[in-house]
C-alpha cells in the first residue's frame, strides 16, 4: 500500500481552536490527482522544530510513505520553522519546488515572496512543504505535482498513478 505523510503545523489546530482546513485540502486534493490506492498518516502538530523533525522522522523511517506534505509554518514569524525541520532531516534539498511554489503563488498575492516552502528527501521519501491556506496549498500542488511521481520514482518508491484528467504526471522517455 502507498503511504503518504500528511501534517498540519499550526499551534492552533493542534490544540482544537482552529479547524484543521489545510490537511483536510491536502487529502482532497490527492484524492482527486491518485488513482493508485493510498492510505494517509496524518498528524496536526504545534510549531515546535523538534516535533516537526520527529513527526517526518517517524512517518518516513517507522511509516514508511513514501511522501510527506506539510502545511504551515513557512512565513517569516519567529514560529514558522517548517523549512528549517525540513532541511535537518532531508539528505538532499530540492530547491526547485520552492521556486515553482513561489512563482506560481505570485500571481495571486504579492506576499508570496514572504513564503519560504522547500523540498527535500530523506531516504526513500519526498518531504514537500506548503504554506497553510487551503487555496494556497491547492495552487501549489497543482504546480508541483506533475513532478512528484517521477521524483519517487528515482529514489525508489512506489508507483503513483494519477488521474490524467486531472493532474499530467511527467515522466520522461
Amino acid at each position: 500500500m502507498i503511504k503518504i505523510g500528511i501534517i498540519n503545523i499550526s499551534d492552533r489546530a493542534s490544540q482544537g481552536i482552529y479547524e484543521d482546513l489545510p490537511g483536510q485540502a491536502i487529502v482532497s486534493t490527492l484524492n482527486e490527482y491518485l488513482k493508485s490506492p493510498w492510505e494517509k498518516e496524518y498528524a496536526v502538530i504545534p510549531e515546535e522544530q523538534n516535533i516537526i523533525e520527529h513527526t517526518m522522522v517517524e512517518m518516513a523511517e517507522q511509516k514508511k510513505c513514501c511522501l510527506i506534505i506539510t502545511s504551515g509554518g513557512t512565513g517569516p514569524a519567529l514560529r514558522d520553522v517548517t523549512p528549517e525541520a525540513t532541511e535537518a532531516v532531508c539528505t538532499k534539498m530540492l530547491p526547485g519546488f520552492g521556486e515553482k511554489m513561489r512563482t506560481e503563488s505570485l500571481k495571486y498575492v504579492p506576499t508570496a515572496i514572504l513564503s519560504r516552502q522547500v523540498a527535500g528527501i530523506r531516504n526513500q521519501t519526498l518531504i514537500v512543504n506548503l504554506p497553510g491556506k487551503p487555496k494556497a496549498i491547492r495552487q501549489c500542488l497543482d504546480a508541483v505535482f506533475p513532478a512528484i511521481p517521477y521524483c519517487i520514482d528515482l529514489i525508489g518508491g512506489p508507483f503513483l498513478e494519477c488521474d490524467e484528467s486531472v493532474v499530467k504526471a511527467f515522466r520522461p522517455g
